[in-house]
């Protein structure tokens, strides 16, 4: 599990990361162009990731081809899974495109909303090159090959780091650009991703038998629809989870532009453990996913236990740095005094549910290996959007918490999210068993 897991992991951390240089290399220049990069940034990824979640039925479905070593077979699901991608765009960067369009209904304050509108219309136009990169990146983890994955997350994290300093500040001649040039700098390092992947495929794919050149590579509606039903709970699922963060983002700021910074920093600190176990949940799903392959569902079930306690136990340790170090943690990204004691107060609420959202993302993994993408996506609505976000509203603004109250909701739904899925497993290992 580690073995696979580790360059997974790495590759996540490189993800979330480029959202977090963002945010810490727009900081100086103030609370507003912090909540607008957070702002867009969570809008532009409730629409992504539902697209990217459609495709998540490629880990499924490659690693049962290759555990039952039909190469041929992994070929034909990375071709539709391309065609997939590419049909997703359109209506993507619409929706991208649309929510810019809205964003003066949300109350935001001035100085936030003139900020993050032309942000997301920049920002949009990654989602084609994303798409494609996700679409890459499924089939080769499927196949045990992810240390190509960490690598180029490695090469599109320093290229955002560069393109921000030039572009943010104004440096080496660039004009000046501020919060807009955060976006084109996340657009160079999306593009990067998808091209180095693809030339990664075209030269692992020359030795390889039977070679990918010998695969049909007109479109497949049998197998684009088989994706998109498998898909499409997974995809469901990530819209409901990363979109009840998303409204709490614009939630927090109704309340003032820094909350939305507070907020906005220690969701970063956030997301970013939270990266570990979701690597771990793809790696849980191939090993899952290879193991039903064998036709060996013990196998499977020490899988996905594996993934689990790694978590669990690693969450652990994430709550336990909060708890200990919450003021340099969000004193790196502002010495804004009302920011960092928001901030503060915000890491020891996401101490609190380290453990839940660890448990919910790696047994979510799991399942999905087992080609169940249904269950997740119900609890999540359930717990998120039938629980958590009415709650958080209520203690925010009729009960006077504040963006506090706001995160505390969002724990009661991590916490029954999390608890209903690990017994969801051990049902499923029990019946598997038998």
């Amino acid at each position: 599990m580690l073995k696979l897991a580790a360059p997974v992991v790495t590759a996540e951390l490189g993800w979330v990361s480029m959202g977090i240089v963002d945010t810490l290399m727009v900081g100086p220049l103030g609370p507003e162009a912090i909540g607008s990069v957070g702002l867009g940034s969570s809008l532009f990824i409730a629409v992504g990731v539902f697209a990217m979640g459609l495709l998540l039925g490629l880990d499924p479905l490659v690693a049962h081809a290759f555990g039952a070593r039909r190469i041929d077979e992994c070929h034909r699901w990375l071709i539709a899974g391309v065609w997939l991608a590419i049909l997703l765009a359109v209506p993507a960067v619409a929706a991208v495109y649309l929510m810019s369009a809205l964003l003066p209904l949300l109350g935001l304050p001035p100085g936030v909303l003139v900020l993050a509108g032309p942000y997301l219309a920049v920002v949009g136009w990654s989602l084609p090159p994303l798409l494609l990169y996700v679409a890459f990146r499924r089939y080769l983890q499927a196949m045990n090959i992810a240390g190509a994955v960490t690598y180029t997350l490695i090469a599109a994290n320093l290229v955002n780091a560069l393109a921000n300093w030039v572009l943010i500040n104004g440096e080496l001649g660039a004009p000046r650009l501020g919060v807009r040039g955060a976006a084109y700098a996340t657009l160079a390092s999306r593009m990067l991703m998808a091209g180095a992947l693809f030339f990664v495929i075209l030269r692992r794919e020359r030795t390889t038998v039977p070679r990918l050149s010998d695969t049909p590579m007109a479109l497949d509606t049998r197998r684009v629809r088989r994706l998109m039903v498998l898909g499409f709970p997974a995809g469901g699922q990530m819209l409901l989870e990363v979109g009840v963060f998303a409204a709490a983002t614009a939630l927090a700021g109704r309340v003032s532009a820094t909350a939305l910074a507070g907020h906005q920093i220690a969701i970063n600190m956030a997301s970013l453990t939270f990266m570990v176990p979701y690597g771990l949940s793809s790696a849980a799903a191939v090993r899952v996913g290879q193991a039903l392959g064998r036709h060996d569902p013990h196998a499977a079930m020490t899988a996905g236990w594996t993934a689990i306690a790694l978590g669990v136990s690693f969450m652990g340790l994430a709550a336990a740095a909060f708890l200990a170090f919450p003021e340099p943690l969000i004193r790196a990204f502002t010495d804004d005094p009302a920011v960092v004691d928001i901030g503060v107060r915000l890491l020891f609420v996401a101490a609190f549910f380290q453990l839940f959202d660890g448990l919910q993302g790696v047994t979510t993994g799991a399942l999905r290996g087992l080609s169940d993408t249904r269950t997740a996506m119900l609890w999540n609505l359930g717990a998120h959007w039938l629980i958590g976000l009415p709650l958080a509203y209520l203690l925010c603004f009729q009960w006077g918490r504040g963006v506090v109250g706001l995160w505390w909701g969002l724990s009661a739904g991590l916490v029954i999210c999390g608890v209903s899925l690990v017994l969801t497993w051990w049902r499923k290992g029990i019946q598997l068993a038998a």
